[in-house]
């Protein structure tokens, strides 16, 4: 089977780290080098003590590719481990979004109509605009922020996915 011909789809991927300058630069180093692109990218300390981040990565390829970008990530020195979040079973990942609403009169109140439907939060407010925080799965923003665009959106600024495995084991 060609490349051209095989289903591509989208993996997030959960990578352990030493805390440490540069690593970030890396990864990111390895993704770029090679032609791969990252969809989301969170970065943060899981464990003080330890001196370890998580990196959450949302990507998309073949799966060979996918296969090729995780074994090139498990040979970086400052990686621990390195799991397929998409395949190795049940998840859950969420994504949170601000979204900046400039509208008034109909505009505003259906604004209002839609954040209540998605559960976002009016987290900040004046006469002509709203900021909402929307949190969920990417395509719940996704639809959100398509939702907004006709009644005034103005600005928007995400997160990236964070994701954990489902279940009492860790990474």
């Amino acid at each position: 089977m060609t490349i051209a011909k095989q289903e591509i789809n989208r993996h997030t991927i959960a990578v352990l780290v030493d805390n440490e300058s540069g690593v970030l630069a890396r990864v990111v180093g390895l993704f770029s080098g090679r032609g791969y692109n990252i969809e989301s990218l969170t970065v943060a300390e899981v464990d003080a003590g330890e001196k370890l981040s998580r990196i959450t990565i949302v990507t998309s390829g073949t799966a060979m590719i996918i296969e090729q970008i995780k074994n090139q990530l498990r040979r970086l020195v400052p990686v621990y481990k390195v799991h397929d979040l998409t395949i190795e079973g049940p998840h859950v990942s969420r994504e949170l979004a601000l979204v900046k609403v400039a509208a008034t009169g109909d505009k505003r109140v259906e604004s209002l109509r839609i954040a209540d439907i998605f559960r976002a939060r009016a987290i900040d407010s004046t006469n002509e605009s709203f900021v909402f925080e929307v949190v969920g799965a990417t395509d719940k923003v996704d639809a959100f922020i398509k939702l907004m665009e006709p009644l005034g959106l103005t600005d928007v600024s995400r997160t990236g996915v964070v994701a954990i495995a489902r279940g009492p084991n860790p990474i």
